[in-house]
């Protein structure tokens, strides 16, 4: 059965709405001119927020894009960004002479204002480099990277398994580290073929099975003592749909690269977000909720709506009974991201659901649908109220990220599925 004819319109939507409005808009308005440096956001007219201060991961996660869209072809020249962007926190943000990685946070003149070493920000300093050394072959890059990887080793290591949450004292213990360092240590083992990089994604799977996922009640929980143990307080049920979600995508690829069951923790997590997650008025996902659904904040940030198209798409590929119902949660998802986030400027979108997959290229070179993308600006919406009304008005550059990760797994899963 060929792939659903919403699912390809709306992935290939959201990939022209990349190329040719997201990235113009951030490889110019987005970077400073005067540093090479990524503005930590843009405001409601798209024009830079000079006085926010910088955070180092943002700097990451936009070699990330930028490094991302070179090697797939969806920007024609990003090594001035990207060399703009590591010679400024080169410059600015080293940790030290003799230590890889990044401070924290940069005042918007490059001044620094939390020297700490976070493992979080590790994470996409790894993810952004192995990208780099991908996208142009930067040999450099992977000596880079592999320094990274001993420096967490023996600075954040953690008796008690995983790592620390840097070379601070934390009241809590957190599994969204971890998650991103999953993400990062698959992504140099598909780039690298070096085992060791598995390896390092097979400890974190491991406190997934143990620690992160509750068996009994589907869920995966955020917050921990420094022993694993659970917190006695309230955030012992903060659960965050919008990583069970990403928590798919990211076991669907490591069953790909190691053939580990991950079926019961896939279809848990999903059918469990799904219930609990989404605000059935809007098909919106909630910020943080309790284990049993309670809302804990009632507002809805646009990038676990990401991770719900991602893990849509890593459901459909290994559920082919049920390809149908999950690529059709995919174009819901997509659909919705533009309704909700990506709606600058929009006057209407084209009713496609009656298109036959044959006939959804050429609808998506047509005028009409055409225009839909070009009236937008390549920004976006982040955060939405109770009501789904905007609550700030600002774009964070690392938003970004998130959208640019849904962008390639669509376009990744319609390839596949022989659509393009």
């Amino acid at each position: 059965m060929p792939i659903s004819s919403d699912l390809l319109v709306q992935s290939l939507r959201l990939e022209k709405w990349i190329c040719e409005k997201a990235l113009p808009l951030w490889s110019t308005r987005g970077i400073n001119s005067d540093n090479g440096s990524v503005f930590e956001r843009l405001d409601a007219q798209d024009n830079p927020d000079l006085s926010a201060a910088q955070r180092t991961r943002v700097q990451a996660r936009q070699i990330f894009v930028f490094s991302a869209a070179q090697e797939r072809g969806w920007i024609k020249d990003a090594m001035p960004l990207v060399l703009g962007i590591d010679n400024f926190i080169k410059q600015y943000a080293k940790a030290s002479d003799d230590q890889p990685g990044y401070v924290h946070l940069l005042s918007n003149q490059g001044k620094v204002l939390d020297s700490k070493k976070d493992a979080y920000d590790y994470a996409f300093f790894i993810l952004a480099t192995i990208y780099k050394y991908r996208a142009f072959k930067d040999l450099n890059a992977l000596h880079e990277v592999n320094n990274l990887l001993r420096f967490i080793e023996s600075d954040f290591k953690h008796s008690s398994a995983g790592w620390s949450e840097g070379d601070y004292d934390a009241i809590y213990r957190r599994q969204n580290p971890h998650m991103h360092l999953f993400e990062a240590f698959l992504t140099c083992y598909e780039f690298t073929r070096d085992g060791k990089w598995l390896a390092k994604a097979g400890q974190i799977f491991s406190l997934f099975e143990n620690v992160f996922f509750d068996q009994e009640n589907g869920v995966l929980f955020e917050y921990f003592n420094q022993d694993w143990s659970t917190p006695d307080d309230e955030k012992a049920q903060v659960v965050e749909p919008g990583h069970m979600f990403e928590w798919v995508w990211l076991l669907r690829w490591y069953e790909e690269l190691t053939g580990t069951p991950v079926n019961h923790y896939c279809h848990a997590l999903f059918s469990k977000a799904t219930d609990i997650g989404i605000d059935r008025s809007s098909g919106l996902i909630f910020d943080e909720v309790s284990g049993d659904g309670k809302p804990l904040t009632t507002t809805k940030r646009c990038w676990p709506l990401t991770e719900f198209i991602k893990a849509s798409l890593a459901q459909a590929k290994a559920n082919p009974m049920k390809r149908d119902q999950y690529e059709k949660h995919a174009a819901d998802g997509i659909t919705r991201l533009f309704n909700y986030y990506l709606h600058k400027k929009v006057t209407g979108y084209p009713q496609v659901n009656s298109l036959s997959s044959n006939s959804a290229q050429d609808y998506f070179s047509n005028t009409h649908f055409s225009s839909d993308v070009d009236e937008l600006t390549g920004s976006y919406v982040d955060r939405l109220d109770s009501n789904n009304m905007v609550c700030d008005p600002t774009a964070p550059a690392s938003t970004l990220y998130h959208i640019m990760m849904a962008a390639i797994v669509a376009s990744d899963y319609a390839n596949w599925r022989g659509a393009l």
